[in-house]
C-alpha cells in the first residue's frame, strides 16, 4: 500500500513495482500509483489529504524525491502531478480527476472537474498557473539546499 507519512522530511519507503497485469486485475481492477513531489510542502499535504481518505489506502504514492520517477527525467516529474491508472500516464489535472474518483468522499468533485466548461478551465489554472508556482518553488527550495 501506499506511503502515508508525507510530512516534508519524512523518510519514505520506495513506491514498490506495480504487481503483473493478470494480478491487477484480480486484486484491484484500477489501482492508482501516484507521484508526487514529497520536498513540496503543499504538495506533500496534499497528498497527504488523499492518502488519509477513505480508499486512499488502496493507491501507492510514490515519493520523488526517492528517486521515483515513473521513467521520467526528475525535472519532468516535478513539473507536473504524474498518476498511472491502468498501465496509462496521467499528468496534472486528469491525474488529480483519476485521485478524486478513486475516493469515495470526492467522486463529487471528480464528476464536477469532468464537466465540459469545468475541465479546460481546471486544466488551464492548473498548466498555466498552479503547478509553474508550484515548480519555481521547487526550484527555489532546491537552490537553497545546494549552497
Amino acid at each position: 500500500m501506499g506511503a502515508v507519512g508525507v510530512k516534508q522530511g519524512d523518510t519514505i519507503a520506495p513506491c514498490p513495482p506495480p504487481p503483473p497485469p493478470y494480478l491487477h486485475r484480480m486484486t484491484n481492477p484500477s489501482p492508482l500509483r501516484v507521484l508526487y513531489n514529497d520536498t513540496c510542502p503543499i504538495c506533500a499535504r496534499e497528498i497527504g489529504v488523499y492518502a488519509r481518505a477513505e480508499g486512499g489506502e488502496d493507491m501507492q504514492f510514490c515519493a520523488l524525491s526517492q528517486h521515483e520517477t515513473f521513467g521520467l527525467d526528475a525535472d519532468t516529474a516535478a513539473r507536473r502531478l504524474h498518476v498511472v491508472k491502468d498501465g496509462k500516464l496521467l499528468v496534472g489535472i486528469d491525474g488529480f480527476i483519476a485521485i478524486w474518483a478513486a475516493l469515495p468522499r470526492w467522486h463529487w468533485l471528480a464528476r464536477a472537474a469532468r464537466l465540459p466548461v469545468i475541465r479546460p478551465a481546471l486544466g488551464l489554472i492548473y498548466t498555466h498557473l498552479a503547478a509553474p508556482i508550484l515548480y519555481k518553488l521547487h526550484l527555489r527550495r532546491q537552490q537553497k539546499a545546494a549552497q
